[in-house]
């Protein structure tokens, strides 16, 4: 059995100091998030609304985009912990985020480019989610998880609140040059990956007690508690719709001008940046499965939103449950899992979990999508 007993959270406290190490962190998945979420947030509007991409075709791309980490991540996750390059595995993933950036711009009108271009942009999120998570966890104080994870997705929200709005502008005064967009969002992801190089400390003090392998790192999943974990996190992932999919359900339902859709992903991080840090806090104190599942609540009363408000009601209701969802859910997993396993094999246990949950969320992306295109919704 590979589970820790070190260093293992408990349920109150909170209130340390949160490391440098996690605010380079923050500042660097800031940066990225100004880049992807460039990308992301003109996506719906560049696939189904400029290139006549249908609902399927995107629910695909959708869920090669959420899915294609778990080819990745295991693995990613292995060579950081075995080699104990946690910085230098997700430096790499950084990389390739920002190259695929350039690549958009090869790709054209090909679903099948786009598809691949996507793909290996995803790669790069899969090399380098589960080592920065890891490096999260391993320089806070364990009482501490769920604030410091907090205060680093707060700030990665403030690049995904400030990309859409950076994709709008550029597209209102640039109607239709999806390519200026493009490079601004490579340019963000090379200034990112600057950061990372120049202030991240890297962790390689980690003295194991166990062999690092692969097998050992699946051995994890014989623990009840992580297993527990893995289970409900893939279950409700596959319940979980596509952000892509709410937006343009939005957009459909209110009749919005199409260049709004860019717009629209500024309610939820709004939100998000607002609730992450309290919400950190509050499940270090009243347990973080708690807030973890009050999340859900908070997602399906959106979807009940979407399925049957109108008018404001519709846009303040769905984006505010959104963006709790996310304050709720995002790192307060990670939260609840980190002390679930040792810290020679923290990284490659994070990456199973996300793993799991990202191909959950990417079978529910193209499930939607064929629904959406044979029922013509």
């Amino acid at each position: 059995m590979y589970i820790a007993t070190a260093r293992q959270a408990p349920a109150a406290g909170g209130t340390g100091r949160i490391a440098g190490n996690v605010l380079a962190l923050g500042a660097v998945s800031l940066l990225t998030d100004v880049s992807s979420e460039m990308v992301t947030a003109i996506l719906p509007l560049y696939l189904v609304l400029g290139l006549g991409f249908s609902p399927l075709q995107f629910g695909v791309l959708d869920g090669v985009h959420t899915g294609v980490t778990a080819l990745v991540r295991v693995v990613g996750g292995h060579a950081a912990d075995r080699w104990q390059r946690r910085k230098l595995v997700a430096g790499l993933g950084y990389g390739i985020s920002a190259l695929g950036k350039l690549g958009l711009l090869a790709a054209g009108t090909s679903a099948t480019a786009m598809g691949l271009v996507l793909a290996g942009d995803r790669t790069g999120k899969g090399l380098r989610t589960a080592p920065r998570d890891a490096l999260i966890t391993l320089s806070s104080e364990p009482s501490a998880l769920g604030r410091a994870f907090g205060v680093h997705r707060a700030m990665d929200t403030v690049g995904a609140f400030l990309g859409p709005l950076a994709a709008f502008c550029l597209l209102w005064t640039l109607p239709a040059r999806y390519d200026v967009v493009f490079v601004v969002s490579f340019c963000f992801a090379v200034l990112g990956f600057l950061v990372l190089v120049l202030f991240v400390r890297d962790h390689r003090d980690v003295l194991p007690r166990v062999a690092v392998s692969l097998r050992s790192a699946f051995g994890l999943l014989r623990s009840t508690p992580f297993r527990r974990v893995c289970l409900v996190a893939c279950g409700l992932g596959f319940l979980t719709l596509g952000d892509g999919f709410v937006y343009l359900l939005l957009q459909k339902k209110l009749d919005v001008e199409v260049a709004y859709i860019a717009l629209l992903p500024l309610g939820t991080a709004g939100v998000y940046l607002l609730a992450a840090v309290p919400l950190g806090s509050l499940a270090d104190r009243v347990g973080r499965w708690r807030i973890f599942l009050a999340g859900h609540v908070a997602l399906f009363g959106a979807y009940l939103v979407l399925a049957g408000a109108s008018g404001i009601s519709l846009l303040v209701g769905v984006l505010v449950l959104h963006g709790l969802f996310y304050a709720c859910t995002d790192g307060v997993l990670m939260a609840v899992a980190g002390p679930l396993m040792p810290d020679e094999l923290r990284t490659s246990g994070l990456a199973l979990l996300q793993t799991g949950q990202a191909l959950a969320r990417a079978c529910s992306s193209v499930l939607f999508g064929a629904l959406w295109t044979w029922f013509a919704w």
